[in-house]
């Protein structure tokens, strides 16, 4: 998506879109529908059950509607997914099929599990190869341990931490941080270039993966969105938040809005330019 300055003049102003992930279970065209209400930059697709999310036209005509560029689309490579579009490299060649088709440029994908054999081990050479052939980024996400009985069991292969690992493109999720046991800010400066996408949510690591909004957990999220504003960083910050326990549409806003506010002020964006009657405050 094209960038525009920010308010100083101060060169390209990094995007703050949402992703679909955020409204569950609502479905795609809610997404849409928020983030347009809120003021975000766009929006990433997390492919599901939901036929919009697996439908391009579809996806387009909500990129129409509500002015809302389609920034990222997240590949079918969840646990609760892995009924959607059929093997596992053909969820990866239709996500970056469908990410080419509606303009987005990333395609967001977990590591490979240790059951998929086959597509485990050329996990990053099949990555590449699609790249080239659609001409996207696919950008592989950071997970965390898996426990049963207090101890940990190995369900990715090669690993569930992508930092060591040959993947050119990285997307940085913080909950999934918070969940390993992970110092964000470090990290983010550690993988440098390879860093392509981030998820802003936040978490602790004494739970399982809350997907909190940003600044209600552990994670350095402050920090990092500072560092990433004064690094002259080139990619998207994705609010992923689970707003599944909200209590209505007004609270599910009131959470996303706090997002919004907290991805810009740290980046040094300011706030979200939203009239004060959609933004709905805790009381």
């Amino acid at each position: 998506m094209t960038r525009a300055a920010d308010a100083s003049g101060n060169g390209a102003r990094i995007p703050v879109a949402l992703s679909s992930a955020s409204v569950y279970p609502l479905a795609v065209h809610d997404a849409f529908a928020v983030a347009a209400d809120l003021g975000y930059d766009g929006v990433e697709v997390m492919v599901t059950n939901n036929q919009d999310s697996q439908d391009p036209d579809a996806l387009r005509n909500l990129r129409e509607r509500y002015q809302q560029p389609i920034v990222a689309i997240h590949a079918p490579t969840l646990l609760l997914t892995q009924q959607v579009w059929g093997k596992a490299w053909n969820k990866i060649v239709m996500s970056a099929a469908m990410a080419a088709e509606v303009g987005a440029a990333t395609v967001v994908v977990h590591p490979p599990f240790r059951w998929q054999s086959g597509y485990a081990e050329n996990f990053p050479e099949g990555i590449r190869n699609i790249m080239e052939d659609f001409g996207v980024t696919i950008a592989v996400e950071n997970m965390y341990p898996w426990k049963v009985r207090g101890r940990e069991t190995k369900a990715y292969l090669p690993h569930w931490d992508p930092r060591p690992l040959d993947y050119q493109h990285v997307t940085w999720d913080f909950s999934h941080a918070a969940s390993a046991g992970v110092d964000s800010l470090a990290e983010i400066k550690l993988l440098g270039d390879r860093l392509s996408h981030v998820h802003l949510t936040d978490g602790f690591h004494t739970s399982w993966d809350d997907h909190l909004v940003p600044g209600h957990g552990q994670q350095p999220c402050a920090e990092s969105l500072q560092h990433l504003g004064s690094s002259g960083w080139p990619g998207i910050v994705v609010a992923e938040v689970s707003t599944r326990k909200a209590r209505g549409a007004g609270e599910r806003e009131e959470w996303l809005g706090e997002t919004l506010d907290f991805a810009r002020r740290h980046l040094g964006l300011g706030a979200a330019a939203r009239p004060a009657e959609t933004r709905p405050r805790r009381t």
